[in-house]
Order: structure tokens, then sequence, then C-alpha cells
């Protein structure tokens, strides 16, 4: 007898648009796990921009910036309707063929990535990601690769967990990519937000020094997690503060801002800096001055995801207590307009996360206000 229903709850993205193209459905068949495949059944899942950005379209295309476009421009894998949700934990309930039934029961953290190149093969040219190419975690069960899901041996709770997944390994790309050293000084922009935040902590796993740059109101909890000095991402002169409140030069600048900040961000970095992006939230079109690259001999690093070297020092960093979840609040899954509402309202420190109502009392309610 399998261990759980033919149907489920989830919430499916049936086209690009507002937040009225994401319907909480309560028929959605349960996945089967296919061979090589495991059936989890999902305790949390944290939110992050790329579902914001795919449902929006917001991707534009290689000729026109304001082109309804997914993540992968002109070679999308999505298809409607899909389930999204990338940071997926929970227990593995069902096996596909060729996996060990000794894996059921198993408590992982889900590998969002789908790399489409053998183990061998580090390269991201041809990455998919699970939510995008394949359904994702916002229901209560999820398929996924085997090979993706990765036990975890933790004191953190499914809630917690659930923040780390994309957020984390976006950010250990970009310190990858930068070649982010011990004794290195990088500037983090939206260091409030998943991403920043886990880019100040693993700075700090990495020996660096972190310095971020955020809106007021966010600088004593940045202090708390690494941050050797808060910046005011609305102040008059940027440039400026950083040069008289850096002791040295910046080496490494990590921006997932961009918009009217760009400019000034390659001023600060040093010569022969390194800046990597992973996102643009103030906006994805920037004016660059190729003289300052030049002149400076600046390295620009463009980062998306994490290899599955980067995923396993990830996990290695949780099991070790190296790097802490910053969960802000938890949200049931048939409130999920309410949690993309507040997601996309970027007031607080950390991330969200959605959890199942049938879990809410043992994982949600804890972190639910």
């Amino acid at each position: 007898m399998p261990s759980h229903p033919p149907t489920m709850n989830a919430v499916q993205l049936l086209g690009h648009g507002d937040l009225d193209q994401l319907v909480y459905s309560h028929d959605v068949p349960t996945p089967s796990p296919a061979p090589g495949e495991v059936l989890i059944d999902v305790h949390a899942c944290g939110m992050n921009n790329t579902d914001v950005w795919v449902r929006q379209g917001a991707y534009g295309s290689d000729t026109d910036p304001k082109a309804v476009s997914s993540w992968r421009r002109g070679r999308s894998t999505l298809e409607f309707p899909r389930i999204q949700g990338t940071d997926i934990v929970g227990r593995i309930v069902a096996v596909g063929d060729s996996v060990s039934e000794d894996r059921i029961g198993q408590r992982v953290l889900v590998d969002f990535s789908l790399y489409n190149r053998p183990e061998s093969d580090e390269s991201l040219s041809d990455i998919d990601y699970i939510g995008h190419g394949r359904d994702g975690g916002y229901a209560e069960y999820v398929a996924v690769p085997a090979v993706n899901a990765y036990q975890v041996t933790t004191d953190i709770d499914d809630a917690g967990l659930a923040t780390f997944c994309c957020a984390y390994l976006t950010a250990e790309q970009i310190l990858d990519r930068t070649r982010l050293s011990v004794g290195e000084r990088i500037l983090v922009t939206g260091a409030s937000g998943g991403v920043g935040s886990a880019l100040i902590q693993l700075a700090r796993v990495r020996g660096a020094i972190p310095y971020a740059v955020t809106s007021a109101g966010k600088e004593a909890a940045l202090g708390e997690i690494g941050a050797e000095a808060v910046f005011l991402r609305d102040s008059d002169d940027l440039v400026g503060e950083v040069e008289r409140g850096v002791d040295g030069p910046i080496d490494v600048v990590g921006d997932l801002v961009a918009g009217p900040l760009f400019n000034d961000l390659l001023r600060i970095l040093r010569p022969e800096g390194r800046y990597g992006t992973a996102g643009a939230i103030g906006g994805p079109v920037v004016k660059l001055d190729l003289r300052t690259m030049y002149l400076k001999q600046l390295e620009l690093h463009g980062s998306s995801q994490g290899t599955r070297t980067a995923f396993r020092r990830l996990v290695g960093y949780i099991e070790d207590g190296r790097i802490r979840p910053l969960l802000h609040r938890t949200f049931r899954l048939s409130e999920f307009h309410e949690a993309q509402r507040a997601f996309m309202s970027k007031t607080y420190v950390g991330n969200l996360v959605v959890v199942p109502d049938r879990h809410w009392d043992t994982v949600g309610a804890p972190h639910g206000s």
C-alpha cells in the first residue's frame, strides 16, 4: 500500500502574470517516483526571487529587456501548470526503481539544480532547476532525482533548514566565481535578503571580511551575522562612505541590486577587483562606462545557482554549524499569496518559508509570527 494519497494540495503557476496566476489547488495528482527518483513528503519550502521573476516573466530577451521570458532565455523548459519551489526539506516516503528502500524515512535537503551534465563536468552552461524544468516543493509531495536528495544530520528544524538551499548555493557560487579568499574584503548589496545574508556568513567562513549595503533599520541584524560595517543603499555618497568606513580596499563586490548602484560599485572596487552578480532587484539594465572596467582591469562575473561540489560543501557547513538559518517567518501553503506579498516587500532580514497546512502545527507554527 502506498504511504501517500493519490491527490495532494499544491500551489500551481498557471501562466506569467500577477499573483492571480498562482492557484492553491486541492486535487493535484500526487507524483510517483520514476526510476532513480524519490518521493518526498514536503515539510517546508523556502521562497526565492527566481520564482517571483519566473511568475512575472521578467527575464527579458537578448534584444528586448522588457520581453516576457522565463529563466532560460530562448530555451525554456517551463510548462504550465507548474509547481514552483526550490528549497525543499522533508522525508522520503517512496522510491523508484534502482533506489534502495533503505532511503525511506530519511530527512533530506534537496539540491534544486538539474545539471544536465555528467558528474565529472562542473559546467553550469546547461543548468535547469526543480520548480522550473520540473515540479517543485510548493506542494505536499514532490518527486526528485535521488541524487539530489541529501540526508542531513543537524539539529536545525525543518523550517530553518529550508532557508539554505537556493540562497546559500547561489551565494557560494558567487564567491567561487570571484575567488574570494582569506583576508579579502567583500561589499555585499541587498545584504538583508536570502542571498545577501548568505554571502555575509559564507564570506566569514572563508576568512574574508564582509561589508553590507542595505536599507535603514537592518544594520544591527546584519552586524549580528558578521557584517564588519553597514552602509545605507540610499546614501548620497556611497563611494565616499565606503572609502571612509573600510580599512583597506574592496577586493570583491557581490551585487544583488544593480540598477543605479552599478556604476558606483565599479568605482568602489580596487584596481583588478572582481564583481559578481546573481540578481538585479534594483533594475537589470545598467549604465556601464567601459573605461572604468578596462582602465581598472576589473573582472565581471555573472553567476547563477552552483555546482554539485558547492552544494556538498554547504551541507558540510550546515552539519558543522558554520552557518545558521535566518528564518524571518513561516506561512501556511494555503496562504501563499500573503507569503509572496510579504516576500516581495523586502522589509525583513533573511528568508520566508511556506509549510504544507498538514504540517503547520509541528513545523510552521513555532515560526509563524
